[in-house]
């Protein structure tokens, strides 16, 4: 295969490329120490090659989880190589294998011996300061915002840290299935197999009695981490789209748009499918705080109106935020 050098050379040309290379490494931290820090050590299970590590660890408990990560994450990306070709680019490769790297010299600075660091007694971590063992609730919640801001930052910069996102893309070649749900199923596979070692000792000598409710913070931590994520790619939904159908043309509300809310909108043509009648459909995007004002003005001026609210994650023009850059536009 031809590489276009061109390409990388105008990628390293550009004065934003080590901006981008920095987010990526700075994402590959907070990922590593969000484990290290606040899940590793309390046997919580948040689905991924991390979440199968901490189950491994458990089993084995000289190999350290990033060690389990490097294993299973080398072993992915070949797979994808030979199933997919060369789609994961650089950015990818080096997410991958840098966040295991950092999650081994993390677990080796914070624990002070050996059998600490194959404990993962949180107790020991750092002189006992961050012990939270009283508190799996928060180091579920705070170790779950880390690890979607981390993923976050990383996939911002058009990277993935690989495992899960393999997996899911091999299941949905092979099996049919939207990659969503190939996500689901990977990371349910990782957490049951966390509650059957974690939760019922299979596989290790001592088993925690209530090791069972692990399984459920994870699966806090899995919907926390996720939410984070979607706010770190999409933003947080202030402004609302409104599809308003009118059987007429409103000319008070159409003013009340305009001159009170200060705001404007389109009309666009439609025509009922059952009736066939012409009719008139308002676009129009507003804060989330405007929203109960336009419902009262529709019920006012217009009763039977039809009105559909939507999520806008991101709204750009006048009123609302400007433009992106050319070098921000690369990297959303």
């Amino acid at each position: 295969m031809a590489v276009d050098f061109k390409k990388h050379l105008s990628v390293l040309a550009s004065p934003n490329w080590w901006w981008s290379w920095f987010m990526i490494i700075l994402g590959c931290a907070l990922l590593a120490a969000g484990y290290v820090l606040f899940i590793s050590p309390y046997n919580i299970v948040p689905g991924g090659v991390y979440g199968a590590g901490i189950v491994l660890h458990n089993i084995f408990p000289s190999i350290q989880v990033g060690t389990f990560g490097y294993m299973f994450d080398s072993v992915l990306l070949i797979l994808a190589f030979i199933i997919f070709g060369p789609r994961f680019g650089s950015k990818t490769v080096v997410a991958a294998l840098l966040t295991p790297g950092l999650m081994n010299l993390f677990t080796n600075l914070v624990y002070p011996t050996q059998e600490a660091k194959e404990a993962l007694d949180p107790s020991q971590m750092l002189g006992g300061i961050l012990d939270m063992s009283d508190h799996l609730m928060l180091t579920t919640i705070v170790g779950a915002v880390v690890l979607g801001v981390g993923v976050g930052l990383v996939v911002k910069q058009q990277a993935t840290t690989g495992g899960t996102d393999i997996v899911a893309m091999i299941i949905q070649k092979y099996c049919h299935i939207s990659f969503s749900t190939s996500v689901l199923i990977a990371d349910s596979a990782v957490v049951l197999s966390g509650l059957a070692v974690i939760g019922f000792g299979i596989g290790i000598e001592e088993a925690d009695p209530n090791g069972w409710q692990l399984s459920f913070y994870s699966l806090v931590a899995i919907y926390v981490s996720s939410r984070i994520l979607a706010f770190m790619l999409d933003g947080a939904s202030y402004d609302r789209i409104l599809f308003i159908i009118t059987s007429h043309h409103n000319e008070e509300f159409r003013r009340y748009i305009l001159e009170e809310m200060d705001r404007s909108g389109t009309y666009i043509k439609t025509s009922g499918m059952y009736t066939g009648a012409d009719k008139e459909m308002i676009f129009l995007v507003v804060p989330r705080r405007e929203l109960p004002k336009v419902q009262r003005a529709i019920k006012e001026y217009d009763p039977q109106a039809f009105m559909v609210v939507a999520n806008a994650y991101n709204t750009f023009g006048e009123g609302f935020k400007p433009m992106p850059e050319k070098h921000e536009l690369e990297n959303m």
